[in-house]
C-alpha cells in the first residue's frame, strides 16, 4: 500500500516543507467546550513535548482555541522551537465568553489575529496559516483571501492554506495565489459535507481529488469523531483483526487512503496520544482498504 512516511507542503514554492506524515492537533488541549485552560496543564505540556520527541514536526493550532490557550502551551513547552517544526495556525474565527463561535474574517480582524499569533507563539513569521472560511458569515471569501495574500507578501506569513472550503472556494483561492494546504472535515465515518449546529463543515471527499491533482496536502479535522451519521462497524471489525482500537484504525485508514493526507489526531490524554502513534504504524492490506471503502 502507498503509505509514505513524509509529505511535502508547498512543493511548488521556493520554500517547500517536508514533514512527517502524522501531525498533532492541539484543539483538545483546552478546557471544556474548547474554551479555557486545560484540566491537567502538566499533562498538556507533556503531550506537546512527547509529540516532538516522538518525531512529530507538524502542530495544528489557532488563537481562538482556548482562547489563545494552545498557542501559549506550545510556546511554554517547546520554545525555542526545533528547526524542522512546522506550527500551523488558523484565522477567520473567534470565540465569545458564552463559548459561541463567530466569524472574525474581515481584513482588519485577520491582521489582528496574525499579530496575536506571532506574539503568543513568539515568532517573527508564521510558517503556515489556514484561513477558516465561515460560509456566508462575515466578510466575502475573496476579500478575506486578499488579506491573507497581502500579509504573505509582507512576510508575516510564509505559506497560505484554507480550511472548511467547498470545491468552488478552493478553486477560487487557487486562482488568487498559491495554496499550500487544505484543512477540511474528513474521517472514515464522515467524508462529505455535513450541516452541524454551529454551521456547515465541508467534507474532505469533495476536495481530495483537487488536492491530489495539484500536490496539495489535505489535513483532516474531526477525523476521530465517532458519533457522526455515517459511522458503521467496519472499522471495528478491522480493529479486532489487528488487536487495535477504532481510533488507531481510523488513523491507519487515513494514512493509507491517500499519500496527500496529513492526519492530525488530537487528544488531551497522554495514553491516547501514545495509542495514536502506534496506530500510525499499522500496515493495512489492499483487502483491508477495499473492505473499508
Amino acid at each position: 500500500m502507498n503509505n509514505p512516511a513524509q509529505i511535502v507542503i508547498a512543493g511548488n514554492s521556493e520554500n517547500p516543507l517536508k514533514v512527517n506524515r502524522l501531525g498533532y492537533g492541539t484543539m483538545r488541549l483546552t478546557g471544556e467546550g474548547i474554551y479555557g485552560e486545560p484540566p491537567n496543564r502538566p499533562e498538556a505540556l507533556q503531550i506537546l513535548k512527547r509529540a516532538v520527541d516522538s518525531g512529530i514536526n507538524f502542530l495544528d493550532t489557532a488563537d481562538y482555541y482556548g482562547e489563545d490557550v494552545t498557542n501559549r502551551l506550545i510556546s511554554e513547552a517547546l520554545h525555542p522551537y526545533p528547526s524542522d517544526l512546522v506550527i500551523c495556525t488558523k484565522v477567520g474565527g473567534a470565540r465569545k465568553p458564552d463559548k459561541s463561535w463567530v466569524p472574525f474574517n474581515r481584513p482588519e480582524n485577520l491582521r489582528a489575529s496574525i499579530d496575536n499569533n506571532l506574539r503568543t507563539l513568539k515568532l517573527e513569521q508564521i510558517t503556515l496559516v489556514h484561513f477558516r472560511a465561515m460560509g456566508t458569515h462575515g466578510a466575502p471569501f475573496k476579500e478575506s483571501m486578499n488579506a491573507m495574500f497581502d500579509m504573505q507578501k509582507e512576510g508575516k506569513i510564509l505559506h497560505v492554506g484554507v480550511s472548511n472550503v467547498s470545491p468552488e472556494e478552493l478553486h477560487q483561492a487557487m486562482a488568487m495565489g498559491k495554496i499550500a494546504t487544505v484543512e477540511n472535515m474528513y474521517g472514515h465515518g464522515q467524508r462529505k459535507t455535513l450541516k452541524m449546529a454551529f454551521g456547515t463543515s465541508y467534507g474532505g471527499e469533495e476536495v481530495l481529488s483537487i488536492c491530489e491533482e495539484n500536490g496539495i496536502p489535505m489535513i483532516p479535522y474531526f477525523s476521530l469523531l465517532n458519533s457522526l451519521a455515517k459511522k458503521d462497524n467496519r472499522i471495528a471489525e478491522i480493529a479486532k483483526k489487528y488487536n487495535a482500537t477504532e481510533a488507531q484504525i481510523n488513523i491507519a485508514w487515513l494514512l493509507h487512503r491517500s499519500p496527500w493526507i496529513l492526519p492530525i489526531p488530537g487528544t488531551s490524554q497522554l495514553k491516547h496520544f501514545d495509542e495514536n502513534l502506534r496506530g500510525a504504524k499499522i500496515s493495512l492490506t489492499e483487502e483491508d482498504m477495499a473492505f473499508l471503502e
